[in-house]
């Protein structure tokens, strides 16, 4: 089991990033959700900032676009998650770099695939 942030977290089901959220918790993590927009999603706290987040995080999970990325590297750094995932859509050398440089794993790839191809943990 994993602690997983997921960084653009909605309530919308057609989204990824709901998609993700039910796929975490199907597969046994624990989940903490960031968005700006909600105060629950599934009955779940949505926090607004990193620095309010339980720690410590395993994984960040990302679902931004790649232009809002900048606001999150600073708190990202401080958080210290084993590894950042830069979904579909996410990507951005400048964010994997930083990430990076201070020993995070920055990897591109799909939660859901890694999910369900059991390369998740």
């Amino acid at each position: 089991m994993q602690r997983v942030l997921i960084i653009g977290a909605s309530p919308k089901p057609d989204r990824y990033a709901y998609k993700a959220l039910k796929m975490l918790q199907e597969y046994g993590h624990e989940v903490s959700l960031l968005a700006p927009n909600w105060e629950t999603i599934d009955g779940l706290p949505v926090y607004r900032n990193i620095a309010d987040v339980p720690m410590p995080i395993d994984t960040v999970t990302l679902y931004v676009n790649p232009s809002r990325l900048s606001a999150y590297i600073e708190d990202l750094l401080t958080l210290k998650p084993r590894r950042v995932i830069f979904n579909p859509g996410t990507e951005s050398d400048d964010a994997a770099t930083q990430l990076a440089s201070q020993g995070i794993e920055a990897l591109e790839a799909c939660t859901l695939v890694l999910l369900r191809t059991e390369q998740f943990d």
